[in-house]
């Protein structure tokens, strides 16, 4: 159970941490000149303790609902780690109250946030499209666009995974999905967002076009 809840936790984390970004991208592009006071170390560090805290107050009447179940058959999750819908096919109790709490907590989990990073999108790209150069839209989108490929991978196989019907993916491929919003993505992370760096683009040109 206690596996459960930090995955719980990072998941939900991982929504708002996305959602203070694009708000990040949004401030960076839309108020290029109020950039420093707005996004000062102040505001940073209460964007991402905020994220963290809210991340773990989300789902507590979710993991309260799964730690009172009974588990009268086999213990062994047919998964990485313990995932609510790998977990929930063990148990032998009534999921319906959890089922009404996961819908009742979902706007506020996964569409709130994804209401936020949408809106500080759409300003984005009302502000990209009134620059008149092509060569200012391109740097303006490239300040974004590493962010925008994390959006995309999260929601992408968040989607597959928890909104799918449960037909419609084997175990095998459950857990291929899950595999990449819990391991992939976040190891890409750092290599996506590094990608704007002068530095780094250079030394990665340089070891695939080095000659031996």
């Amino acid at each position: 159970m206690t596996q459960f809840y930090l995955f719980a936790i990072a998941v939900s984390t991982e929504f708002w941490l996305l959602t203070a970004m694009a708000y990040d991208r949004y401030v960076a592009i839309c108020k290029p000149l109020h950039y420093p006071l707005i996004m000062n170390k102040r505001n940073c560090i209460l964007l991402a303790a905020a994220s963290w805290i809210t991340g773990s107050l989300d789902l507590s009447f979710s993991i309260i609902y799964i730690s009172q179940y009974s588990f009268c058959g086999s213990n062994e999750i047919n998964h990485f780690y313990c995932d609510p819908n790998a977990l929930l096919k063990l148990t032998c109790s009534d999921t319906h109250n959890f089922e009404i709490t996961v819908l009742s907590e979902g706007p506020f989990v996964a569409v709130t946030p994804f209401l936020l990073t949408l809106s500080s999108y759409i300003f984005i790209i009302v502000a990209i499209l009134k620059i008149r150069s092509s060569e200012g839209r391109r740097k303006t989108f490239s300040t974004c666009s590493s962010h925008l490929i994390i959006v995309l991978l999260f929601y992408g196989t968040i989607i597959c995974v928890y909104m799918s019907p449960s037909s419609m993916f084997s175990p095998e491929e459950e857990k291929m999905f899950a595999l990449l919003y819990t391991g992939f993505i976040p190891m890409l992370n750092p290599l996506i967002y590094s990608m704007r760096n002068k530095e780094v683009k250079n030394a990665l040109r340089n070891l695939m076009f080095r000659k031996y």
